[in-house]
């Protein structure tokens, strides 16, 4: 018998001989004939292939479609010289009536019975694993001399005539430092199934034990791995057992059909975009992947609502890809608590300034057109307030439905805790994400303060305490977006506000959220949000990882999140009805168009328009 290491030096042609012959000992193809593509092998009756031909068109990324034979046609005349199917896989599976009835080394056996089948053969990761070594990036599995470990997912394939199933993965350990390496080589590999459908916790997917494989074998992480995920051909098994067919065939995972085009030549020449991973979630550990171009774009919103207006000296709060980040976290999630409110006309009724609501609102509404969950958390006194504004957004267009409305108020140490999952269970979070825009927060001396240092604790209910809990809470990621350093969130840049701000020593927040988005008016930072997740959604790299590569692209239907973007007229509307309701601008006081004190049409809407042109 022949070596793992010689084999991977054999043409393909040699080693499929090998295999015909029943000469090599090994149970998987995993670095065999290094540099040339492998492919996953699906065998049907004839009259199943136009739908399972649907099914993998349908679903790209775990069944990118390199081959479909004639109806007893053992040759691949595209993708190899001589071979044939009944011999050339180290190991096949039958299925009897959906049911898997066993392994067969050959299927000369069934010749007639195959006269009548198709054969598809579909890309296959071990395809990109030399490339990857070659970029000195270690492959897990081909070190540990096992095959590839695999796991069926809770992600729903979209379903195409009797074949529906869920996806199945391939996961391989890569170092962290390597991320980036690894997803831009695999990223222009379509038919290979392509960049990752997910990198970091396993659970994400719906896998509980890495130990504990669907197919292949447990693959052990090093020090430093992150676990990444590629969608899987053995996605086309769990569709033969869907449709219950009297007799069909598959390659045994990992016992893959070797083709003798090389690698390089299935990379995709009309890839023009770069993808890039971020972390967005350190616990559990969630990255995300976004292209280049957008990630710039959303760098220029960054930069475009972090003018300083008021000279507060807010340049110095700033970090670097805070609204990219977050963002992203926003878009991976399914619900969101949203928080807004900063009393700063204490005695006024409402005392509420104009400075919130409306950057609330430009979130809910794209939140909203994106189909989440998404709830408010305010204030007791605030209640009624907030439904009048809500409820006028609503009824202006503006929103597309009602949003409920949400009070908090702790009555003992696990008062955050039972409001945020269910019964109290850290393990079933109700929100994925927290969001508090334009929100007082606590100082360090348990107070609350306006940037003129006046304490206006009586009027805050203690919401901070949410974004406190979620720090413990597996799955809940937190948003703070301020533009003084006082605001619910912004204990993440505290240092800097101490030094830089007015008053910074006494009003700094104490509370820190994950990410922290500076703006030179908080509204705005919301205006940008709402436009980043737009970009986001219409990022082709993104938008496919968002969906496991199964299903069909959003982004190819007609654009319909435009008309949830922030709009000048929209943002009147709502200054508008705040006025209405007895909301004040903040610094001045006055019953006007104003946000922040800054008057609405020479600033704001310029802000509107100049983040709107870097959107579209």
């Amino acid at each position: 018998m022949i070596c793992l290491r010689r084999l991977s030096t054999l043409a393909p042609i040699t080693v499929r001989g090998l295999i015909r012959c029943n000469k090599i000992a090994l149970r998987n193809t995993s670095g065999m004939s290094s540099g040339y593509n492998q492919a996953n092998i699906v065998i049907l009756h004839k009259a199943l292939a136009d739908d399972f031909e649907k099914f993998c068109k349908a679903n790209s990324g775990p069944l990118p479609l390199l081959y479909r034979s004639a109806p007893g046609e053992w040759k691949c005349p595209p993708l190899s010289k001589d071979s044939d199917i009944r011999t050339d896989c180290l190991q096949y599976r039958k299925y009897e009536n959906g049911v898997f009835s066993g392994n067969l080394n050959s299927l000369e056996g069934y010749t007639e019975q195959m006269r009548d089948m198709v054969t598809f053969y579909l890309g296959c990761s071990f395809s990109f694993e030399n490339a990857v070594q070659q970029h000195g990036i270690p492959v897990r599995n081909v070190e540990q001399q096992c095959n590839v470990s695999m796991y069926r997912t809770a992600v729903p394939c979209f379903g195409m005539g009797s074949f529906s199933c869920n996806l199945v993965v391939t996961m391989r350990p890569v170092p962290q430092d390597k991320l980036n390496t690894v997803v831009k080589i695999t990223h222009p590999m379509k038919e290979c199934h392509g960049a990752p459908v997910h990198i970091g916790c396993p659970g994400f997917l719906g896998i509980k034990d890495l130990q504990k494989t669907d197919y292949g074998d447990p693959v052990q992480l090093h020090p430093g791995d992150i676990p990444v995920f590629w969608a899987c051909g053995v996605t086309g098994a769990e569709a033969v057992s869907s449709c219950k067919s009297s007799l069909a065939f598959t390659h045994s995972p990992g016992c893959m059909f070797i083709s003798d085009i090389k690698i390089e030549k299935t990379a995709s020449t009309q890839v023009s975009e770069t993808p890039k991973v971020l972390p967005i979630s350190s616990n559990p550990p969630h990255y995300s992947l976004v292209s280049q171009q957008t990630a710039e774009q959303i760098g220029e919103l960054e930069n475009a609502i972090a003018v300083d207006p008021g000279s507060r000296g807010i340049k110095h709060l700033l970090t670097k890809d805070e609204l990219l980040k977050s963002s992203l976290s926003l878009s991976h999630a399914k619900s969101i608590l949203i928080t807004t409110g900063f009393p700063t006309h204490f005695q006024h009724q409402p005392p509420e300034e104009t400075d919130g609501h409306p950057g609330a609102i430009a979130i809910v509404a794209m939140l909203q057109a994106l189909g989440k969950q998404v709830a408010i958390v305010t204030d007791e006194r605030a209640i009624e307030l907030n439904k009048a504004i809500f409820g006028g957004a609503i009824d202006q267009g503006i929103l597309k439905h009602n949003v409920p409305l949400l009070h908090y108020k702790e009555g003992n140490a696990d008062s955050a805790l039972n409001f945020l999952c269910e019964n109290g269970d850290p393990a079933k979070p109700r929100f994925d994400h927290l969001v508090a825009i334009e929100r007082s927060g606590r100082a360090s001396d348990g107070n609350y303060y306006n940037a003129r240092k006046i304490n206006i604790k009586h009027l805050v209910d203690p919401i901070d305490n949410l974004f406190l809990a979620a720090q413990n809470i597996e799955g809940i990621t937190t948003t703070g977006i301020g533009d003084g350093g006082n605001e619910l969130g912004m204990g993440k840049v505290k240092e800097a506000v101490k030094k830089h701000i007015t008053n910074g020593d006494t009003i700094a927040c104490d509370i820190a959220a994950d990410f922290a988005i500076v703006a030179g008016v908080s509204n705005w930072g919301g205006y940008a949000v709402a436009c980043a997740l737009y970009l986001l959604n219409n990022c082709e790299i993104h938008e496919r990882y968002l969906r496991k590569g199964v299903g069909f692209p959003r982004f190819t239907e007609e654009n319909y999140l435009a008309s949830s973007l922030p709009a000048v007229k929209k943002e009147e509307n709502l200054l508008s009805l705040l006025v209405a309701q007895g909301v004040r601008s903040g610094k001045t006081g006055n019953l006007a168009m104003e946000v922040d004190g800054l008057p609405f049409y020479n600033t704001h809407s310029e802000m509107i328009q100049r983040l709107l042109a870097i959107t579209m």
